[in-house]
């Protein structure tokens, strides 16, 4: 059992438009990065679609027909920093299916671990509502169906974006049988994420000052997501990569280097081998600076990796 790889070319074809930070160009410099012998084990899935009943578990209806049932057109802007083109639709279908498909894939032991490279990013949309870049919200629509589908009791979602994913927290705001923990920059957008927004005893935050580099980002891992974690002892970890808390990226004021997404990584393999069965789904969200994102997606793999070599 290995890692796989899901992701699929229709998430090249939303196009928000020119100068719009979510460019397909962010999955090409992923994809160019893991397409490296270092990661020729990998196992390279076409991610399938999401079907409205799984889609349906994590978001209101009249959301689905916000996205699904309007008419295929370039420049649709569904808020001030979410636009749609006529490959919006299919991209989204697929990356919340990776999700769900990675998910299916590490329950039914066929791989160990999964990453969905993958866009629209997803930790920002709401039930109800997209926001933030994101039409449906991918990890959340996984986890649902690892609920529903696996009869799962603990599932843990580690979101180090370093935007706050407000939506995640949303869904799951009053879900005992998840544990949302995230670490972001704060004052930033969207403006959530105060550490005193506790849920039901399952949203743990983070909130890191502009500024804060490697110390004070694994402090506060080290401090209280990582022990939050490994009380709660999920039987699934997912983990919404977003790579814009490096210090090159245009967005966002945290100083984090590609070691730093090493070591996290590697902590979370750690509490997933304990608790988990080593079963941990991750999937892309932010990162805005091409350069760090091909530094760190490789980096993120190779820890997914690690362990996971065929003999």
């Amino acid at each position: 059992m290995g890692v796989a790889l899901y992701t699929h070319r229709a998430c090249l074809d939303h196009v928000p438009g020119p100068g719009h930070p979510e460019s397909p160009a962010r999955l090409t410099a992923v994809l160019q990065a893991l397409d490296d012998d270092r990661f020729a084990t990998l196992e390279r899935i076409e991610a399938p679609r999401a079907t409205r009943a799984q889609l349906l578990r994590a978001h209101h209806a009249g959301h689905l027909a916000g996205v699904l049932d309007a008419p295929d057109v370039d420049g649709r802007r569904l808020d001030a920093d979410t636009v749609m083109s006529t490959g919006s639709k299919e991209a989204a279908l697929r990356a919340a299916g990776a999700v769900c498909a990675a998910v299916d894939r590490v329950m039914q032991g066929d791989t160990r671990r999964a990453f969905c490279a993958v866009r629209p990013p997803g930790h920002h949309a709401t039930a109800q509502a997209v926001m933030g870049f994101c039409l449906f919200n991918n990890i959340a629509v996984g986890a649902m169906h690892a609920l529903a589908e696996h009869g799962l009791a603990r599932i843990a979602i580690v979101d180090f974006d370093v935007h706050h994913g407000n939506g995640t927290q949303d869904i799951f705001w009053s879900e005992a049988r998840v544990l949302f923990a995230s670490t972001h920059q704060s004052p930033l957008y969207p403006g959530s994420g105060s550490a005193r927004e506790r849920g039901v005893g399952n949203i743990i935050n983070a909130p890191l000052p502009p500024g804060t580099g490697s110390a004070g980002f694994r402090a506060a891992m080290t401090d209280l997501v990582l022990p939050a974690v490994d009380a709660f002892a999920p039987q699934l970890v997912l983990v919404s990569a977003g790579f814009d808390a490096h210090r090159l990226d245009p967005l966002a004021n945290l100083d984090l280097d590609s070691d730093d997404y090493a070591w996290i990584t590697r902590r979370l393999v750690e509490l997933a081998e304990r608790h988990a069965q080593g079963r941990i789904v991750s999937t892309l969200e932010g990162g805005y600076s091409l350069t760090a994102l091909r530094e760190t997606v490789a980096v993120h793999v190779t820890e997914l990796l690690h362990g996971c070599d065929p003999d």
